[in-house]
């Protein structure tokens, strides 16, 4: 059974996971192509993240950060590689949408990557009826990023 828990951030295993995160941004972009947040960037104001935990382990982390104009971007979307095709990332997805409708927003817009690493990621934005669209916030489009928008009410 899995537990989505609002994260401050303070524990080990979630920023384990985080680090990891990062890692693998860093591993599978070209350079200056990453936008994940660290740490202080998700401490930041205007974001909230989760964790998924399975008894005492952090299996899943993602956040969501308020863009002021009634939209919200996901940041951070990241599950524990041994937990995997287990449905973390669709529970959690489903969370930040949930809770993106509970505050009124409009849209859930999110940056990505090109390339084998980010397939499984963008089939489950795809599944979950993000499409593809325009640059967002201050992105600026390169042959490596791509945006994605959930609208979340007409």
């Amino acid at each position: 059974m899995f537990e989505i828990r609002k994260d401050d951030l303070s524990s080990e295993a979630t920023r384990r996971l985080l680090a990891l995160h990062l890692v693998g941004m860093h591993a599978s972009s070209p350079p200056g192509s990453v936008f994940a947040l660290d740490l202080s960037g998700l401490r930041a104001p205007g974001i909230t993240v989760w964790s998924v935990w399975q008894g005492n382990e952090v299996v899943g982390i993602g956040a969501l950060k308020d863009l002021g104009d009634g939209s919200a971007e996901v940041k951070s979307m990241r599950t524990h590689p041994d937990y995997l095709r287990k449905g973390i990332a669709a529970l959690l997805l489903a969370h930040i949408a949930g809770e993106a409708r509970a505050r009124g927003l409009t849209r859930l817009s999110l940056e990505t990557g090109s390339g084998p690493a980010f397939e499984p990621a963008l089939a489950l934005y795809r599944k979950h009826g993000f499409v593809d669209g325009e640059a967002f916030a201050d992105y600026q489009p390169s042959a490596f990023n791509q945006f994605l928008h959930l609208q979340l009410f007409a």
